[in-house]
């Protein structure tokens, strides 16, 4: 019987390695565009979105063509020829308030956020995301139920006839011509561009809070509190010593804002538009978000 060949004590390492595992999911390096399609991928497969988002648009047009059409045999209204659209988009926004609380704050809820930070580490980026998606959807779902109600309005309540004691109404002096009651450019600009973008901030500015206290109930409390409290509190304001404070309470109250918007402001005739109150609300809006993304970053999911 061979003895059997003794193996080497060392082999010699072969010429060429064999290669090492490659995976084939190419890899590349992450951008903003990536986090806007992940969280549209998750806004619009959600339930709560499709029928926030209805209900906005049925309440909005739906109470506005009511309000057309409840007033459709009368000679004159003594409204702005738009100011309907206002008692439905002020019920309206609450689907939108609501839902940007929902984007963030049910993250947290269910502990995705958890997951959602892991796959894209920089915080910042994930904020940013969800605000770029929620603001364009909550902007572009308002105007396509704002400028409907406003053809409504248009189509229902045109060629009011304005009787002669109603020619110097300082509410309606840039709604009437010749006549009767138009509406402006401005005004149309207003009902429906301005009514988007002050209702798409209300929902941005929900967001922030649901990302400051991280509670679906508390932040949509915190928002409801924030547009009906400012307006519901001057109506018991009723002594001359807290005048001041009645009158700016109801003329910076959100509610106040939208309605100027409309031509109708609540201060009758002290505010010419709601353009500057938008403004105001653009600012208080980019505040929240900065402490939002402060908050964000300081480390704890």
């Amino acid at each position: 019987m061979t003895a059997p060949t003794p193996l080497p004590a060392q082999q010699a390492a072969p010429a060429h390695p064999a290669p090492g595992y490659a995976s084939p999911i190419p890899v590349v390096r992450t951008h903003i565009g990536h986090a806007i399609a992940s969280e549209w991928t998750k806004i619009r497969t959600v339930r709560s979105t499709v029928w926030t988002l209805l209900s906005m648009f049925v309440v909005t047009l739906g109470i506005g063509t009511l309000y057309a059409l409840s007033l459709s045999g009368e000679d004159y209204v003594g409204m702005p020829l738009l100011a309907g659209g206002f008692f439905g988009l002020m019920l309206g926004q609450l689907g939108i308030i609501t839902l940007g609380v929902l984007v963030i704050s049910s993250e947290y809820g269910t502990g995705m956020m958890r997951t959602t930070l892991t796959a894209c580490p920089r915080r910042g980026r994930v904020l940013t995301a969800k605000a770029i998606v929620f603001f364009l959807l909550a902007f572009l779902m308002t105007l396509a139920a704002a400028v409907p109600t406003a053809l409504v309005q248009l189509a229902v309540l045109s060629d009011q006839e304005v009787p002669s004691y109603a020619v110097d109404d300082a509410v309606m002096e840039d709604s009437i011509v010749d006549g009767e009651v138009v509406a402006s450019t401005d005004q149309v600009l207003g009902a429906t561009l301005g009514a988007a973008l002050y209702v798409a901030l209300l929902g941005l500015l929900a967001l922030a809070v649901g990302a400051l206290l991280r509670h679906s109930a508390g932040a949509i409390t915190v928002m409801l509190g924030v547009v009906l409290l400012p307006l519901l509190t001057a109506l018991f304001l009723f002594g001359e010593s807290v005048a001041d404070l009645r009158d700016a309470l109801i003329e910076y109250s959100p509610l106040n804002g939208l309605a100027s918007l409309y031509g109708i402001p609540m201060m009758g005739d002290e505010l010419d538009s709601g353009w500057p109150l938008l403004g105001l609300l653009a600012l208080v809006t980019g505040g929240t978000l900065a402490a939002a993304f402060a908050r964000l970053n300081a480390g704890d999911a």
